[in-house]
């Protein structure tokens, strides 16, 4: 899991703007992989939003207000889950900083269930 967060932490410093929308899905992609099978308490709400996020970043003309207030979301959720995490916790934790910086709070925003109901990449096996 170690290169997926500094894959991600390496496009939230470079700023998200500069990341093709087609590379942030396949980063979101990754990370729906690696959470697919974890039972944390608030793993299924992450799931959802990465689902929403890569739903909107592989449209041709993605909805920025929608994305940053899935950033934001994610964000917040993953710095509380990190608490709970048995390692990487400090990863955890900057990632969710980084992602909450990198978004707006949008409080109005609404769960996409179609998104979360059909995600694109197969759980991996181990």
């Amino acid at each position: 899991m170690a290169v997926k967060f500094a894959g991600t932490m390496n496009a939230i410093n470079r700023g998200l703007d500069a990341t093709k929308p087609a590379k942030g899905a396949d980063m979101v992609e990754d990370w729906e992989a690696a959470l697919a099978d974890i039972e944390t308490p608030g793993a299924k709400g992450i799931l959802r939003d990465l689902a929403s996020l890569r739903k909107q970043l592989e449209k041709d003309a993605p909805d920025a207000d929608r994305v940053h207030a899935l950033l934001h979301r994610l964000g917040a959720a993953t710095t509380k889950i990190a608490e709970k995490a048995d390692t990487s916790q400090d990863k955890l934790r900057a990632l969710g900083e980084a992602l909450t910086e990198a978004g707006e709070d949008s409080p109005d925003e609404e769960e996409d269930v179609a998104a979360a109901a059909s995600p694109k990449r197969a759980r991996k096996k181990a």
